[in-house]
């Protein structure tokens, strides 16, 4: 099969966006949360999230426009610079697909998908309870794409929680051990599992391939 460009832009709507939403393979799986200056939880999931760099540990995830559709989690973002990111685990991947139904402002994720806000060493911003492995963000800039609206949201690692036994003397966490599952597409959920490790690769030490 060849799909060029022309043919790809043809297609019906719906077939076009789940093709090219999975081209990329398995992407992450998070919840976002964030909260409001008046107190009100806003919990969504997201695949976008990326490693931009480690010191200082620097992570992007990607917000859609914020024109037609209000963005909650990017304006609780903007309005009071922290967020939590949660990794989802096959225990409650359910719950956390329908946080991405379009709810009000005032409604909470939290509630409607019953799952659990947890407020961790004194950050504003709740953490999902449910999860193993959290990150508390801080906000550090936002960068529009201009050639689709969407937003480049860049933020610093200021806190992040995991059980010992997922954490290697090494630094490498196991994400099959905790249940991580990712995501294909913008539904489609798939469960981890190590196949490898190798060293670090030098040129002058390959294996036999």
């Amino acid at each position: 099969m060849h799909l060029n460009k022309e043919v790809i832009l043809e297609m019906n709507r719906l077939k076009r966006l789940n093709i090219i939403n999975s081209v990329t393979g398995i992407k992450p799986a998070n919840l976002i949360g964030t909260i409001s200056n008046n107190g009100l939880t806003n919990l969504a999931v997201f695949s976008s999230l990326v490693h931009l760099g480690s010191n200082p540990a620097l992570l992007g995830f990607v917000s859609r426009p914020n024109e037609e559709v209000r963005r909650h989690t990017y304006e609780n973002i903007i309005e009071n610079g922290c967020y939590t990111i949660n990794h989802i685990h096959q225990s409650f991947v359910k719950q956390a697909h329908f946080t991405s139904a379009k709810f009000p402002k005032e409604v909470s994720e939290f509630d409607k998908c019953e799952l659990t806000p947890e407020y961790l060493a004194d950050f504003k911003a709740p953490f999902v309870k449910e999860s193993q492995l959290k990150i508390g963000m801080k906000f550090l800039e936002a960068i529009p794409i201009k050639r689709n609206k969407t937003i480049l949201i860049i933020g610093e690692i200021q806190h992040l929680f995991l059980p010992d036994s997922c954490l290697s003397e090494e630094g490498y966490i196991d994400l099959e051990g905790i249940n991580d599952v990712g995501i294909s597409g913008l539904n489609t959920y798939y469960s981890l599992e190590k196949i490898a490790e190798f060293p670090y690769a030098r040129p002058n030490e390959l294996p036999d391939f």
